[in-house]
């Protein structure tokens, strides 16, 4: 698997398309290992990676991000013991941490080694790293879909539908301190299927009244609540921030003030 996951990037001369190849390489054998330890029937597979690998999001993302839906089959330190079994086995030097002191319980997958083999990194030491997030906590309202994994692995998988997992990247735009390019590609995303997808509005208020308070925000408004924010924002910042994880570089000239006005219209 080791030579594998090196032999994936022999074909790529930038650093950073290197090093997102190997991140969602190894995202995938973790996804697999949490398949093999029938972690969906408790969890579902939500946010960017989530698109990545189901709708083929011509973006990478850093983290795999899960929403709690059955607590009764949530094992999750049985799960990451087997996926460090798994990694090691392909032939990487692994190690998981896990903390669940707050709603979302956080992991970290860290591989040894592989960005000096890659070529990445001088230092053996420095660790090519994967963030797990689950909300133990999800807002209610969610619909569920379970569909096929292909990219690099084959394996069914729980996940949110593109509506419900619309919902969440707009209360992620709309709450986000520090606001992230990547969120607002994934808008232009959204809203450029035909027809626009709209998010699901229930589990959009829920979310809302959940981290803001009841009735603070208005689900139905989400539009306009995104324009006002928009008119503060660096267009260039956001287009910067999304650039390294783009698979087509191209792509930032859609982060543009005149695109993000239009996708937010009613109706389009």
């Amino acid at each position: 698997m080791k030579e594998e996951a090196l032999a994936l990037i022999e074909d790529l001369d930038d650093p950073a398309a290197k090093l997102n190849r190997l991140r969602e390489y190894l995202q995938a054998l973790v996804l697999r290992s949490l398949h093999e330890s029938e972690a969906f029937s408790s969890l579902a597979f939500v946010g960017g990676s989530s698109l990545r690998f189901l709708e083929n999001l011509p973006r990478f993302s850093e983290d795999l991000d899960f929403s709690l839906m059955r607590a009764e089959a949530y094992q999750p330190r049985p799960w990451l013991e087997k996926a460090k079994r798994d990694l090691e086995h392909a032939g990487l030097s692994c190690s998981i941490t896990y903390k669940q002191r707050k709603t979302v319980h956080t992991a970290w997958v860290r591989i040894a080694g592989l960005l000096r083999d890659a070529g990445l990194s001088a230092h053996e030491a420095q660790n090519l790293s994967i963030k797990l997030e689950i909300d133990t906590v999800p807002p209610e309202g969610a619909d569920l879909k379970r569909s096929l994994v292909t990219r690099f692995v084959t394996l069914a998988i729980t996940h949110y539908t593109l509506e419900s997992q619309m919902a969440g990247k707009v209360h992620a735009l709309l709450t986000r301190q520090y606001p992230k390019g990547r969120d607002w590609y994934d808008l232009i995303w959204y809203r450029s299927h035909r027809p626009p997808l709209n998010p699901k509005l229930l589990l959009l208020q829920n979310a809302l009244d959940q981290t803001q308070g009841r009735s603070e925000l208005d689900a139905s408004r989400w539009q306009q609540l995104l324009a006002e924010k928009l008119e503060g924002l660096d267009i260039d910042l956001l287009a910067r921030d999304v650039t390294p994880f783009l698979e087509r570089a191209e792509d930032r000239r859609l982060i543009t003030r005149e695109n993000l006005s239009l996708v937010l219209e009613p109706g389009v």
